[in-house]
């Protein structure tokens, strides 16, 4: 009997269970956090896109509003940043700005986000001569730097932050077709892909929910890493007088008329440049957190 008690102690007693694995999004927050220099990059870009978003509705002075008696007037408790030479509110001027300039960034990088990924997948998954027409394609842009040929269409097109957006999203297709050309290739190899297939699933299903969920990561750093290339592009377009036309307040356009005053009054140049430079880290260092994060190689 004392046999049969231990057994019978032995069969009570409790199965530890299994330590629950962190969710996938828990664990990139985890790895993202501890990367100190892109929780300040992310900090600021929310800082930015919610001046964007609210920042207008808050001003007290009309960014367009001209009053030459009180142009060139230097930072004071009415004009926090000081006036420009046409008299009109800089800070005004600058909130405004973000949300023009930070438009045209995200606007640019969906155009070639959209089109590049969707050329990409095409092109990963058929390959054969669908792969080379559409790489070859895309090797031909590769071809001319991004600046030039965002110049040169916007030549072709006329001045406008439209035809800007155009431009910078022609020139960021080839970055996006390419990564997700390379991770369909990958994708499409694994063992449930075929599995699918097998069981009657039309090409346009396996790609919309099969290949594109699983290749989104490098997507989504590229997508962050290009908007400080678009905006940082589109405000040179604009400081040669390609993009933003007066009296619109964006940033590169601002950097250009404040280009006059440079030795008379630095601010008119020095603001803008600032937000510039300012996002535009920002984004790029994010950027890189973004990447490690996302990265199942990393170890943290």
């Amino acid at each position: 009997m004392n046999v049969d008690y231990a057994e019978s102690s032995k069969q009570a007693l409790p199965i530890p269970a299994a330590p629950a694995r962190p969710g996938k999004w828990r664990t990139f927050y985890r790895k993202l956090r501890k990367n100190k220099m892109a929780m300040v990059g992310g900090a600021i870009i929310v800082v930015y896109v919610l001046t964007a978003l609210f920042g207008p509705l808050f001003t007290t002075h009309d960014p367009f509003l001209v009053d030459l008696p009180n142009k060139l007037k230097p930072p004071s408790a009415e004009h926090w940043l000081g006036t420009d030479d046409k008299g009109r509110d800089m800070l005004s001027r600058i909130i405004l700005g973000a949300r023009l300039s930070m438009g045209v960034g995200f606007v640019a990088v969906l155009i070639g986000a959209v089109c590049g990924t969707v050329l990409g997948l095409l092109a990963g998954y058929y390959g054969k001569w669908t792969d080379t027409i559409i790489m070859r394609v895309i090797d031909i842009l590769l071809a001319f730097p991004g600046i030039l040929l965002a110049l040169a269409i916007v030549s072709a097109l006329g001045p406008s932050l439209v035809n800007v957006m155009i431009a910078i999203g022609a020139f960021s297709v080839p970055m996006f077709a390419r990564i997700a050309r390379g991770s369909a290739l990958t994708v499409k190899k694994l063992e449930y892909i075929d599995a699918i297939r097998s069981l009657g699933s039309s090409d346009l299903r396996i790609i919309c929910l099969h290949i594109f969920p699983n290749i989104t990561s490098p997507l989504i750093v590229q997508a962050t890493l290009r908007l400080a290339t678009a905006i940082l592009t589109a405000a040179g377009l604009s400081f040669l007088g390609l993009g933003a036309q007066p009296p619109l307040p964006e940033w590169g356009a601002m950097l250009s008329s404040g280009r006059d005053f440079l030795f008379t009054q630095p601010q008119l140049a020095l603001y803008p440049g600032l937000a510039i430079s300012m996002l535009v880290i920002a984004f790029n260092v994010f950027g890189d957190g973004l990447r490690d994060a996302l990265d199942p190689r990393m170890k943290h």
